[in-house]
This record gives structure tokens, sequence and C-alpha cells, in this order.
């Protein structure tokens, strides 16, 4: 497991460095969480031993020594919601104010200036990350919601699901045709809300500048189903 600060087809201008580049995880070594935020012993990142040395070795390669940080907090916890599910949980990192910020913070400084007016936040927990980053930015938060969720008239995007299909919906008018959008969820799984939330969007003439994520599963090969939009993160997971 890697935990790392990921680019693909940008179409902004070019980021700081420090946010470009891989982070070398292999010198330090896989943790278990402590028993204070688990009963179970969880197998975390190869990053997740946060110290001063690591802390140390990230500013030397010109890395972002807040990542180490950010991978840390986030617990995983096993056959959630049912067997076989490496279940990525970020409550751990909302409890931790230093990594909260850090999390927003790195997004804050890749999207500000960029002419960006609308950041979209899917359901549910892009809600969390969202609007600190729109705020952040001046841009405006538009919630990607569940069916039947939101009270107004609605433009809505199916997508598929292992078994069915699902909605993602907006309020009509929330966005304008020629606005420049980042789209925010917590994790990038096998891509399809995503890949909804994008054609919701381009299907009113939003520019997609950017998805963002703060963790993937890229054996899932989520970002596949991205087309052309490029996809932002800040940490990888095997979720073995």
């Amino acid at each position: 497991m890697q935990s790392i600060v990921s680019s693909h087809h940008l179409c902004l201008a070019p980021p700081p460095p420090v946010l470009c580049q891989r982070l070398l995880c292999h010198r330090v070594p896989s943790i278990r969480l402590p028993s204070r935020r688990s009963t179970t012993s969880l197998r975390l990142f190869p990053c997740a031993a946060v110290s001063r040395e690591s802390e140390m070795a990230a500013k030397e390669d010109g890395q972002d020594p807040r990542i180490p940080k950010i991978a840390s907090s986030i617990r995983v916890i096993p056959d959630f919601p049912k067997p076989g599910i490496m279940f990525q949980d970020i409550t751990t990192l909302l409890l931790d104010t230093e990594a909260f910020k850090d999390t927003i913070d790195v997004f804050v400084e890749r999207y500000k200036g960029k002419g960006i007016s609308v950041v979209a936040g899917v359901e549910a927990r892009g809600f969390i990350f969202g609007p600190p980053i729109a705020l952040a930015i001046g841009a405006k938060f538009v919630p990607m919601r569940k069916p039947k969720k939101l009270p107004g008239k609605v433009i809505s995007e199916e997508y598929s699901l292992e078994y069915g299909t699902d909605k993602i919906e907006m309020h009509v008018g929330a966005v304008e045709p020629g606005e420049r959008a980042i789209i925010i969820d917590d994790l990038i799984a096998t891509g399809g809300t995503l890949a909804a939330a994008i054609r919701l969007l381009e299907r009113v003439g939003v520019k997609i500048v950017e998805c963002a994520c703060v963790i993937e599963l890229p054996e899932l090969k989520g970002r596949e189903k991205l087309g052309e939009a490029p996809l932002f993160i800040l940490v990888a997971s095997d979720a073995a």
C-alpha cells in the first residue's frame, strides 16, 4: 500500500512540484493502529507510521510531508459492510484536526486561483470535504445527491451498480454552461458514481477541470471510467 499524490491528464496550470511527485513509502515500515482506535488490529498504509524521520525523509525528497500524516489518520475496517470488503474509514481523519486541515489545505493549494467556480460534492462524504474547499477558493458548492433527496426540480444521471442501477441528481440551475468545476469525493473505487457526476455536469455545459479524492483503490481501476477527466488523489490503498 502506498501513500501518493497523483495527477492524471491535468488541464490545470502546472501545480506545485511537491504535489506531483510520488511519496517514497518504502522507507517507513507497515504499522498496526493502536487499540484506542479500534478493537481490531488493522493493517494500514506502509506510510502510516508518521514519525519525525518519515517527515524529514519526505522533505529531503522534495515531497509533501503532510501526506504521511493524512494516510496514518485513515483506518481500515475489515469485512465491512460485508465479508471481503476492507472499508476505508475517514471518520478517524476527521477526529484528527491537523490531518483534516492538511487534507483541505492540499486541495485548496491545488485549486485556488485556477478559475474554478463550482465544487461539486458527491453524496455523502463529498459533502464533508467539498464545502470547506469551495469556501477557501471562492467557489459555490453544488451537492450531487441520491434520488429523491433534493426538493426542487432536478436533472439526473444513471449509472450501473454490481446488481442494478442507481442515479445521481442535482438541482436544475445550480450550474451554468461554461463554468469550470471540480468534483470531490472521499474515495474512488469502481468509479461509477464519479463518472455519472462528470456526465451530468457535462450535459449542462460545465467544464470538468479535475476529479479529486482523498483515497483511491487502484486495483478496482475506477479512473478508467472517467474518460478524459483528470483524477487527483492523496492516498492509494490496496485495501488488502
